[in-house]
């Protein structure tokens, strides 16, 4: 049962961050059939993050009000509904709209399934179950691009969204086998001014971000709509302290293991969430590859992502988590720097091995940091926990692809000369600045924090030291 749970997780997962990538590839084939521009059409992909920022902030209310294996199923359905009408779609405003309804879904499917996992697995078996589940995060958006491109050139785009449909019966037919009888809670009281400045201040946020990174309407829109996310969440923060039972509990942040993986988490992602808006944009424009070969290209690092979980339960056991943290945030980051130092000369077999050591290190990377969150959390607060640690991801991510593209063009216009490898080296190096700083979180924690979800036990100093 410790076993499939995170499996099962994982499956829906997968889909859902896949989804979230696959139609990059496809927009020019999906703007011409249902009559529309690529530019334009990029308003699907902006309503998909927009719909996951207003709704995951409910979702561990949700969870604990009617039960997180119920939660789980019907994000699946109302995911694979939001993929049918998608298929369907025939016009932009309906394109958009069917893209938003899958939103919904996956905006329940990340938190809760985190939720299922941390309550239906010991605290001594999280590293290796979680190990799984993180997998899907990492391998989404990498396979995306690719399948994307394959099955709009060989099939049609309408494939890309068809797929999830059976993934998405056999994910509900599997969460209803053997994942854990719904058990419902009694629910903190709802917080529905809370829900609306947290709506407000995600979806302004993550909106103007994703205007700024991929314009698709004038780019003063995307500064307005960050300038008014950022004041909602100001003011989200202050009702906060004034409420007892907020949608989000800030508190939560008291919590040092919480509080370093959260900012710690946020940092790495930034520029991890970078690669996959920048290393297929560069072999394609500077490389001279076609989406479908960039997208095998950057595919081997998904392969070194999934075979890292084989390795993780043991390291972090063995070494605990500020020191397995520490290392691989470093290195992660140093092979984000690597990429810059890519030309269309560099050996293939050196590109690939670079990549697939990559994939491995940051696989490590947030296998630990989604397990130390909860390592201190009550089994009361976990909901609150993994909603926070939701919309810490989505914000990330963001930020990440925001950044890359800010630097692309600032680097891009001041040498006046277009787009080329140049500016593609700064973003890398950049972005990887961005990520080393997450070190600093977990450099200030004792050797053993978290060993009661590690299994590691920090060796004792020495008897003069200890007396000292």
């Amino acid at each position: 049962m410790i076993r499939i749970t995170p499996l099962i997780l994982a499956v829906a997962l997968f889909m859902e961050n896949m989804d979230s990538t696959v139609i990059a590839t496809s927009l020019p084939a999906i703007a011409a059939d249902i009559g529309t521009s690529p530019i334009a059409l990029k308003l699907a992909l902006t309503a998909y993050f927009v719909s996951l920022a207003i709704f995951i902030p409910i979702s561990g209310w949700m969870a604990d009000r009617w039960g997180a294996t119920n939660i789980f199923r019907i994000a699946i359905g109302v995911f694979v509904l939001g993929s049918i009408a998608c298929a369907y779609s025939n016009s932009l405003p309906t394109f958009v709209f069917s893209r938003f309804l899958q939103g919904v879904g996956g905006s329940m499917m990340t938190p809760v399934a985190r939720l299922v996992l941390v309550r239906a697995t010991p605290r001594s078996e999280l590293v290796g179950a979680m190990a799984w589940l993180t997998v899907p995060a990492l391998v989404g958006p990498l396979i995306g691009p690719p399948l994307g491109g394959f099955l709009t050139t060989y099939l049609s785009w309408h494939w890309i969204f068809w797929i999830n449909v059976p993934i998405g019966i056999v994910g509900i037919v599997l969460a209803s086998r053997f994942l854990p009888l719904a058990e419902t809670r009694i629910p903190r009281p709802i917080d529905g001014l809370g829900f609306v400045l947290c709506a407000i201040a995600f979806s302004g946020f993550i909106f103007g971000l994703s205007v700024i990174s991929l314009p698709a309407i004038p780019t003063v829109a995307g500064y307005a709509a960050v300038a008014v996310g950022i004041v909602s969440g100001i003011v989200y923060l202050g009702h906060a302290r004034r409420t007892e039972f907020p949608l989000l509990e800030p508190k939560l942040l008291r919590n040092k293991l919480f509080r370093s993986a959260m900012i710690g988490g946020l940092l790495f992602r930034i520029g991890i969430g970078a690669f996959p808006f920048l290393m297929p944009l560069m072999l394609q424009l500077t490389f001279g590859l076609n989406p479908f070969e960039s997208g095998l290209t950057t595919f081997v690092a998904a392969i070194g992502a999934i075979l890292s979980k084989f390795l993780a339960e043991r390291l972090y056991a063995r070494f605990g988590f500020p020191r397995m943290l520490t290392t691989t945030a470093l290195i992660g980051s140093a092979f984000l720097a690597v990429n810059g130092l890519f030309s269309p000369e560099t050996p293939y077999l050196l590109l690939i091995a670079c990549l697939f050591v990559g994939g491995v290190v940051r696989s490590f990377f947030f296998t630990g940091a989604n397990v130390l969150g909860y390592a201190d959390v009550a089994e009361t607060e976990a909901s609150q926990a993994t909603v926070i640690a939701a919309v810490n991801q989505q914000i990330s991510v963001a930020l990440g692809v925001a950044l890359a593209g800010g630097v692309l063009e600032l680097s891009a216009n001041l040498s006046g000369d277009g787009l080329g490898l140049a500016d593609f080296q700064i973003a890398w190096f950049v972005v990887a600045a961005v990520a080393g700083l997450s070190v600093i979180p977990f450099l200030r924690l004792p050797p053993d924090a978290g060993s009661n979800v590690s299994g590691h036990r920090a060796k004792p100093l020495p008897r003069a030291e200890a007396i000292a």
